[in-house]
């Protein structure tokens, strides 16, 4: 899935926490750079202060299900719009009237009837086209190794349009990640919201020639020197 624009989107899940959250809105603000925040339920029930500062600061809100339920795809259709209003009404306890214009699957496991209930209650399906699986930690990789895979993996893959999954739930790694790949995204990419208008470029100005200030040798503007014609003696033929 992309943005259906150049706009490429940053989108980060199963927040908000108290650790990592508030580093990657600080790194965003730095930026000027707007992201989604696919958020839990039980996590923005526990920190309803970060649900307001992600607002405040501009992001569009996700749900991502009460308690990151993978099989919800499953259940019925009730089951499923209780859950998400649940979600929904957590988010709201803290940000009254917030705006949640958008539903992600736990691990993306979208189903007709999941993308159906979330239709239904006004919220466009999320899903993304990178993946660097930040979440992921194989045994013996080190926090260093983590977090170049990380960057290798959304530099490599990523290109205009793009929505690039991450994670802010207990991932330090995807910070530092993100750190070090904010200064490469803005160079190469307009960041910020799917739906986002894509901005123009900024127009180069065309270099004038500077204007050469009179001297002796060079006559000042105006109309050029007209020579006299030269006198027609008539002729016979005439």
């Amino acid at each position: 899935m992309t943005t259906g624009s150049q706009v490429v989107s940053l989108t980060f899940d199963d927040g908000p926490d108290p650790n990592e959250t508030p580093k990657i809105l600080a790194l965003l603000d730095k930026y000027q750079v707007k992201a989604v925040f696919c958020l839990v339920g039980t996590q923005a029930e526990r920190h309803p202060d970060l649900v307001r500062q992600i607002v405040e600061a501009g992001h569009a809100l996700c749900n991502h299900t009460w308690d990151h339920d993978l099989t919800i795809g499953k259940k019925k259709a009730d089951q499923i719009r209780a859950d998400l209003d649940r979600t929904n009404a957590a988010i709201r306890a803290a940000v009254p009237d917030a705006e949640i214009p958008y539903f992600r699957a736990p691990g993306g496991n979208f189903t007709g009837r999941l993308v159906s209930v979330a239709y239904q209650d006004r919220m466009t399906s999320l899903y993304w086209e990178v993946d660097p699986r930040d979440w992921f930690h194989p045994a013996g990789e080190s926090f260093e190794q983590h977090v170049k895979r990380i960057v290798g993996d959304v530099k490599k893959y990523t290109r205009p349009g793009s929505i690039v999954l991450a994670h802010d739930y207990n991932q330090p790694a995807t910070t530092e990640a993100f750190e070090r790949l904010m200064p490469w995204l803005t160079k190469n990419f307009q960041l910020g919201l799917p739906g986002d208008p894509v901005k123009p470029a900024p127009s180069t100005p065309v270099p004038t020639e500077p204007t050469p200030e009179p001297s002796a040798t060079t006559p000042p503007p105006g109309p050029s020197p007209v020579e006299p014609a030269p006198e027609v003696t008539p002729s016979a033929a005439a």
